[in-house]
């Protein structure tokens, strides 16, 4: 017999267009995104932030996807092109990058509704029934079929994709939604000094996830009238939602994961201490967040490697790793790696003893270098004898950034600049 449950979500994907918003910037990972955008930040061994909206739409069935790009998206698209590009037109499905253009007017985009406004006329040639509009720089897994039936079935103009998140953490920091036995949105409260506590859970706040989905008709017109509206900063959260949320359907949908119990995974790696904290749990004998699963893969693109290898078995020089991931061509020569996460073609030269390290691709790790809590970004030459996340002090006079809860970040311009101290 058929599974009509699941043809009925299959004819609402097929029937969706996922815009995914991936221009911004990230400031609070400071350094790590001075050449790249957040959603091209490298993730979890092999993967970028982008890749876990795109696998979860692939995954989900929704087939037909735009990138919205904007800040230095240089290597963001250059991974889209070569992890992304193989999908065919002829058979409904696409991930097209849609750069900044200026399609409506002279302006860049201006905020997040004004990022889809300003595509409006490719996603129309599109004709879907519904849109859906993502964060691209969160890290997450989720079945997008269930939020479009929820959507379908409620009726709904908007429907808002949430999750239960401390009054703390959102404060300051997340769109803050307040429903009723329903689950429909009375009131929304974009980044409050003080959220409201869902009723029953003091301390704990329905906030946004940035994922939206729409009746696309009903987009556009609200999309048009917020263009017209004078003073608006174009933006879902501080503009869309507010003024429609009065005299229209709109509905948030808790995020779920029915394989696990409690709270599902979901990260903003927003910080350099969010982004070492959410790596390091992959290095756990059993992450909340598994990256092996078959049957909801994370695909990204993977270049060519030989496998990692380890070498020297001597009892002062033995290449070797403990609670780590480590990537295709590394090579760990005569040194201690513990609970750290390698990313490709990392080399670790003798005597090193590293950490709780987050090793970026191509990076080179000298001889006698100790390392702990740090973030080594792509391809920085580490010197002979370096010792980092030791002496914050010393951290700091070498100029590299320290985080509050002590992470240390180094990056290629940091190194550059501490070599051409040390040389004067």
């Amino acid at each position: 017999m058929p599974n009509y449950a699941n043809r009925y979500i299959s004819t609402l994907t097929r029937e969706t267009y996922a815009l995914i918003l991936a221009g911004g910037r990230g400031s609070r990972l400071h350094e790590l995104t001075n050449w790249r955008a957040k959603p091209a930040v490298y993730f979890g061994g092999k993967h970028r932030i982008i890749d876990f909206p795109l696998s979860n739409c692939i995954n989900s069935g929704i087939r037909r996807v735009g990138i919205a790009t904007q800040y230095k998206s240089h290597s963001l698209i250059r991974h889209v092109n070569r992890a992304w590009g193989h999908f065919k037109k002829e058979l409904g499905e696409s991930v097209e990058i849609l750069p900044a253009s200026q399609r409506y007017g002279d302006e860049w985009y201006c905020g997040t509704a004004d990022a889809v406004f300003q595509n409006m006329d490719i996603i129309r040639h599109e004709l879907p029934k519904y849109v859906m509009i993502l964060s691209g720089d969160h890290v997450y897994r989720m079945d997008y079929g269930g939020l479009l039936a929820k959507h379908v079935e409620t009726g709904a103009d908007m429907t808002v994709c949430c999750i239960e998140v401390p009054c703390e953490e959102a404060a300051k920091t997340f769109g803050v939604m307040t429903v009723d036995e329903s689950n429909r949105v009375r009131r929304f409260d974009e980044k409050p000094v003080d959220p409201a506590s869902i009723p029953g859970k003091p301390g704990v706040c329905l906030a946004s996830m940035g994922n939206y989905v729409f009746n696309t008709e009903f987009l556009f017109e609200q999309l048009k009238k917020d263009a017209e509206r004078e003073g608006s900063g174009r933006d879902f959260g501080h503009d869309i939602i507010p003024s429609i949320i009065e005299e229209h359907n709109v509905y948030a949908y808790p995020f779920c994961d029915p394989s696990h119990e409690g709270q599902p995974y979901w990260r903003d790696v927003g910080t350099l201490d969010s982004f070492w904290e959410a790596n390091m749990e992959l290095v756990s004998p059993e992450p909340q967040l598994d990256l092996y699963d078959p049957h909801w893969p994370i695909w990204t693109y993977q270049e060519q490697l030989p496998p990692a290898k380890f070498i020297f078995d001597d009892d002062d020089r033995r290449g070797m790793a403990v609670d780590s991931t480590v990537s295709g061509g590394c090579i760990i020569s005569g040194s201690k790696v513990k609970r750290s996460l390698l990313f490709s073609n990392v080399h670790v030269h003798s005597y090193c003893e590293i950490e709780g390290a987050v090793v970026l691709p191509g990076a080179k790790i000298g001889r006698n270098c100790k390392i702990k809590n740090a973030i080594i970004d792509r391809s920085c030459q580490i010197p002979e004898g370096m010792t980092i996340g030791y002496d914050t002090d010393l951290d700091k006079e070498n100029g590299f950034r320290v985080s509050n809860k002590g992470i240390v970040l180094v990056t290629r311009d940091m190194l550059a600049e501490l070599a051409e101290k040390n040389n004067k």
